[in-house]
């Protein structure tokens, strides 16, 4: 400004010639102006360098404009990058939403479900978006259960009730669909010239794992390659890659393998060049991982790319209409995203 005043929302308004409401709906709920005025709003905004009064915002709303998330554990720093990408996106959606995460740490179920307690007593916290869902996951039953706005990245992975029957849970969640990917990573397989393709996967029950194991298998099975599978299941880490490999290259006929992640592919094409030393005159074996980390990218390795950019996107856009109150019907509460095929050298020659 040039008497070096602070800008107003009125000042705002009367700089994009529109009403107060007007911008109040630009910062607040975005979707409901015409994509012409909200980009007349936001540069004059970014004219007048004007910042919201975020306390008295607060106190009118009695919203902290604040998110909760439970940092991960630690992983073994490749297929966990995923989160870490995924907390970066979320943490700049937020902001761009006019809101903050605030991290925190908690050993399980349990010790999440009590900072929820202790967050929302002392901070006042408006809502929580929570990764690694599992079976009988307990976070998201007590979240519906005392009214707190929550969005999951991941599906509910089980519909059990506690009297053995099932029901549809149908809480707000944004996934990956993680049996479209291992599908297009076989298929492109199959297109190879490969029959006999393999699956390294997780132990059975995990919700993710099946999931990518689906794909995998309605690939095979669409092909008429369904009889005779090859598959192997194993903890998450390279080392065990290197091992659930070893095992499945010994059968002569397994030209191919689709790994649930990039750490048991990694693993796998250590076993491979490995096989390939010791048996020169063998056919080359391919290899695709899942979750396209920069270490896939560094060693030229096919993999799944997950848009976790469009994931963070969605589920800030989920937790704002429930912390608003907005009763949006257009706006769909459980969002399946299709990731898709990178494909690169350890996939593309076939001799």
């Amino acid at each position: 400004m040039a008497d070096g005043s602070r800008p107003t929302l009125t000042t705002v308004a009367e700089h994009a010639r529109v009403s107060r409401q007007t911008v109040s709906n630009v910062l607040n709920s975005p979707e409901v102006v015409r994509p012409d005025t909200r980009e007349r709003v936001l540069r004059a905004i970014a004219e007048l360098d004007y910042r919201p009064n975020v306390v008295a915002r607060q106190l009118r709303t009695r919203r902290s404009s604040v998110l909760g998330l439970r940092m991960p554990p630690a992983s073994d720093g490749i297929s966990g990058q995923v989160l870490d990408r995924f907390l970066h996106a979320l943490t700049d959606e937020a902001q761009r939403a006019g809101l903050r995460v605030m991290l925190f740490t908690a050993e399980d179920d349990d010790a999440e479900i009590r900072e929820y307690q202790n967050l929302r007593a002392t901070t006042g916290i408006d809502g929580f978006v929570l990764a690694n869902t599992h079976a009988g996951d307990p976070r998201t039953r007590w979240l519906a259960d005392h009214g707190v706005p929550f969005v999951t990245f991941g599906r509910p992975w089980d519909t059990r009730r506690d009297d053995g029957g099932t029901t549809a849970d149908h809480h707000p969640w944004v996934d990956i669909d993680g049996r479209a990917g291992t599908r297009a990573a076989t298929q492109h397989l199959l297109d190879a010239g490969h029959r006999r393709v393999a699956f390294l996967g997780w132990p059975e029950g995990s919700g993710v794992g099946d999931d990518r194991f689906a794909g995998w298998h309605a690939a095979l099975a669409g092909a008429g390659l369904a009889d005779d599978v090859v598959v192997h299941r194993t903890a998450d880490s390279v080392a065990q890659g290197v091992a659930a490999a070893t095992r499945v290259l010994a059968r002569d006929d397994v030209t191919a393998l689709v790994c649930v992640s990039d750490s048991i592919a990694l693993g796998a094409l250590a076993a491979v060049r490995e096989h390939a030393a010791q048996r020169p005159g063998r056919r080359a074996v391919a290899v695709t991982g899942f979750d396209d980390t920069p270490v896939a990218r560094a060693v030229d390795l096919t993999s799944v790319a997950q848009p976790v950019g469009d994931v963070a996107a969605r589920a800030v856009e989920l937790l704002r209409s429930q912390i608003e109150g907005r009763d949006d019907v257009a706006l769909d509460r459980q969002v399946l995203i299709e990731p898709h095929l990178v494909v690169r050298a350890t996939s593309r020659a076939v001799r």
